[in-house]
């Protein structure tokens, strides 16, 4: 199978459990690569590896040094950086268009996104909460979005 045109950027993830689950996502949705950042986990921790089972050695990975120069590399690159994050400036993700290549970026589970790092995004979307609570867990949020992403590539596909 080709790989969707998707990488995910996770810079400053805290719990290497978040991103075990996130691997396990990219994999199922063949995502092209996951970029680690910051104190975001390796595959190399074992709580990643419990939880990705297997998924980080199917989904290639990169630690990067600089989130903010591989985002300008990203975009060098033709890729559309889409920030995941509630947001003044942020679109709900079921009315947002994309453009492929996509590069998500996804937040810290605190602190979310930096504020440069948003100023690097094309577009920045959220998931809409019904509820009482005003945000998912970030590994959740993620699956989410991933696939809304896979959704709209893969309608774009059949045109």
């Amino acid at each position: 199978m080709n790989k969707t045109p998707l990488s995910l950027i996770l810079p400053d993830i805290r719990s290497a459990m978040n991103i075990g689950a996130i691997f396990r996502t990219a994999d199922a949705v063949g995502a092209e690569k996951i970029y680690l950042s910051g104190y975001s986990a390796t595959p190399m921790h074992p709580k990643v590896v419990k939880t990705a089972i297997g998924s980080e050695e199917t989904v290639p990975w990169e630690y990067i040094n600089n989130t903010n120069d591989l985002i300008q590399k990203k975009k060098e690159q033709g890729y559309q950086i889409i920030g995941l994050e509630y947001n003044p400036k942020a679109k709900k993700i079921w009315e947002t268009d994309f453009m492929f290549p996509v590069a998500l970026i996804v937040g810290n589970e605190i602190h979310g996104i930096p504020e440069d790092q948003l100023e690097l995004c094309d577009k920045i979307v959220y998931i809409p909460m019904l509820g009482k609570k005003e945000s998912l867990n970030v590994a959740t949020a993620t699956g989410i979005a991933v696939y809304k992403i896979l959704e709209r590539y893969l309608l774009a596909s059949k045109k």
